[in-house]
């Protein structure tokens, strides 16, 4: 199905890589319009590259999303350069997996600013657009450590996540007549996540991803929450690996 994804223009954060690239390949393929943010821009470049390579339409544009001006800039451009914004992908994110024991505050303030301010700033960035325009999709990317708390290590990653996930379904309670809203919550997934956690966790963390499933499979997921009829809200998508217990 391509009819309820062809001619959108959708901004995909953390879009250089895993889950933000494979959903840009897929969108582009269905004929959407992409644009992907993040810091690595050579990456982003990359994933542009491919898409324009398979006949799709794509842009790059560098942002962090700590930065709530720099966001608000990045929206601002897209609609510039594509006339609208329809759909907003947050998808950025960090996993440091530790002991709460060992106190790492600047992880936990990497973890805050990243999978939950820069969550907030982009729903900030496009919802006022999607509110004139009368239409829009916000799909926020959480986690089963947004329904289970992942203890002991994932404590506070968890605490961003269930924050994620109760913030997506009190936008859909206060928007939901006119902007569509999507809380995605994967298990093990093969990307980069696994490897921010560089304490004493790492390896318990390498361990628990080599059942993982591709990227490509939370994409097909975001793909069907956005190919949906314009009445069709698809709230949240539980997507794990069949042999994944938490």
């Amino acid at each position: 199905m391509t009819k309820g994804i062809e001619g959108k223009v959708v901004l995909i954060t953390g879009g250089s890589t895993g889950i933000g690239a494979e959903t840009a390949r897929l969108l582009a393929e269905r004929g959407a319009k992409v644009a992907i943010a993040a810091r690595r821009k050579d990456r982003l470049d990359e994933v542009v590259a491919d898409i324009a390579a398979s006949g799709g339409t794509a842009r790059s544009y560098a942002l962090d999303v700590t930065d709530k001006s720099a966001v608000q800039s990045v929206v601002a451009a897209i609609v510039a350069d594509f006339g609208r914004l329809d759909v907003l992908i947050n998808n950025a994110g960090l996993m440091p997996i530790r002991p709460m024991a060992e106190v790492n505050t600047d992880e936990w303030d990497q973890m805050i600013d990243v999978n939950l301010k820069g969550t907030l700033y982009g729903i900030a960035a496009a919802l006022p657009g999607f509110l004139e325009q009368g239409s829009g999709h916000i799909i926020n990317l959480s986690s089963v450590a947004g329904i289970k708390v992942f203890a002991p290590g994932g404590t506070v990653y968890s605490g961003t996540k269930f924050a994620v996930s109760a913030i997506s379904e009190g936008l859909r309670h206060e928007v939901g007549e006119k902007v569509r809203v999507t809380s995605i919550e994967p298990g093990a997934v093969e990307s980069n996540l696994k490897f921010t956690t560089s304490g004493t966790a790492a390896e318990t963390v390498l361990d628990f991803y080599k059942q993982a499933i591709p990227a490509a499979s939370v994409a097909r997921a975001i793909a069907f929450a956005v190919e949906q009829p314009d009445d069709v809200d698809v709230n949240a998508i539980v997507i794990r690996p069949t042999a994944q217990e938490f």
